[in-house]
């Protein structure tokens, strides 16, 4: 999840791309430049110990956009694919 974080601060869409799954993966991604991240907060995860192959992620990422400040609340699926782990899919609120 950190690393995904980091991609999204530095506009890394081909790492983002590399860490989706499969199965849901977008066939290409455009993040808005005008968007600056500001910090991270894990809030809770569960699953993902050796040998198991799905987690989750609980966080908000604070960000501004047109000046404005804001916070993006998710719980994040991962599911381990060839020892890697990569995003599926996520709810929240924006």
């Amino acid at each position: 999840m950190r690393s995904r974080y980091t991609a999204f601060v530095l506009g890394n869409t081909d790492y983002l791309l590399r860490t989706w799954h499969p199965s849901a993966r977008p066939a290409s991604l455009e993040l808005d430049p005008g968007t600056r991240w500001t910090g991270l907060e894990i809030l809770r995860a569960t699953g993902g110990r050796f040998l198991q192959t799905e987690g989750t992620v609980e966080f908000r990422a604070r960000y501004v956009e047109s000046g404005r400040a804001d916070v993006m609340h998710e719980h994040s699926r991962f599911l381990r694919d060839d020892g890697a782990w990569l995003y599926l899919d996520a709810a929240g609120d924006r």
